[in-house]
């Protein structure tokens, strides 16, 4: 019989974390150890209420620690309200009051203790920027090879990013010196770019299953979802699906089966450019000589991600 995936879940979440720590908590494969918090959609104390909110709906409990306000040395671009509304979950109307407390310890020291006492046992998902990732490391070196494996969403592959550094992805954007430090520090890891979330939406039919479930998951999915829902049904042209960046790289977790298209190669974090800081720079030729430090899928299965919703929701 296979032992449970022991998992961290690293979040600044918003609407697509979300739904990301939902699929975690239904999974039977799967115990989650700790949920760290940082800025990054919206300003870390509302993280941790978004994620007591998911743990209620859920009826799960389990020890979240708050961890970075800002970046390592620069202040976090302003909210995503437009994305994730003011309060990061999509300004559901029915939201029920926020109950449950959260861990007097910091999120990094959390991260170095947790990950101390299992070593090579557990697998950690970052779903936001990577600051409380970087001060864990800065705290213990030793930390990356520790990990039984990481994965996390953000970076570009092609360089189409969806920042005012044009070439950036969101989570990078938000603490390119953190980003740089952690990737820099892994042996490996798996990556799920901003482009991976454009090529792999969820459809739309299945979208609209899911939202009209009757179920308290279910109606949270659709109370947090309507906000960026409008959004991209107004597009032109019209989105082929719902865009889901987080689930897709909890998906990876969850079953890395799901990957159907994926290369391997050396990656770093531009820091300098004046259009570039923050972009995940891949050494697609080997011109540098230096060995592959990160999975990059691109293309997953998504009929297996619709029944990791379904399994959540319904």
């Amino acid at each position: 019989m296979t032992e449970p995936m022991r998992l961290i879940i690293d979040t600044d979440a918003g609407v697509d974390d979300a739904q990301a720590i939902m699929m975690a908590l239904a999974h039977p494969g799967v115990t989650v150890e700790a949920i760290t918090t940082l800025s990054g959609n919206i300003h870390v104390d509302k993280v941790v209420r978004n994620v007591l909110t998911v743990m209620d709906v859920m009826g799960v409990r389990f020890p979240v620690y708050r961890g970075a306000e800002s970046a390592l040395l620069i202040g976090m671009p302003p909210e995503e309200v437009h994305v994730h509304g003011d309060d990061g979950m999509g300004d559901w109307p029915e939201r029920p009051p926020v109950r449950g407390e959260i861990e007097a310890e910091h999120a990094a020291a959390a991260l170095v203790r947790l990950i101390n006492e299992a070593p090579g046992e557990l697998t950690l998902i970052a779903l936001g920027p990577l600051t409380n990732l970087a001060l864990a490391i800065k705290l213990d070196p030793e930390l990356p090879y520790k990990i039984k494996r990481f994965v996390f969403m953000g970076g570009t592959v092609n360089g189409r990013g969806n920042t005012m550094m044009v070439t950036a992805e969101w989570n990078i954007y938000c603490d390119p010196e953190a980003a740089a430090l952690v990737l820099a520090s892994f042996p490996d890891s798996t990556m799920l770019s901003w482009e991976a979330t454009v090529w792999n939406p969820l459809p739309w039919d299945v979208y609209y299953e899911l939202s009209a479930a009757p179920t308290p998951a279910g109606r949270m999915f659709a109370g947090i979802t309507a906000k960026t829902r409008d959004f991209a049904e107004h597009l032109k042209p019209r989105l082929p699906g719902y865009l889901i960046p987080d689930p897709l790289a909890m998906a990876l977790v969850l079953q890395p089966e799901l990957a159907l298209e994926s290369f391997h190669h050396y990656t770093v974090v531009e820091l300098r450019g004046e259009y570039t800081r923050g972009q995940t720079v891949i050494d697609y030729m080997n011109r540098l000589r230096k060995p592959a430090n990160v999975l990059h899928v691109t293309k997953l299965d998504m009929a297996g991600v619709a029944e990791l919703y379904r399994a959540a929701i319904l």
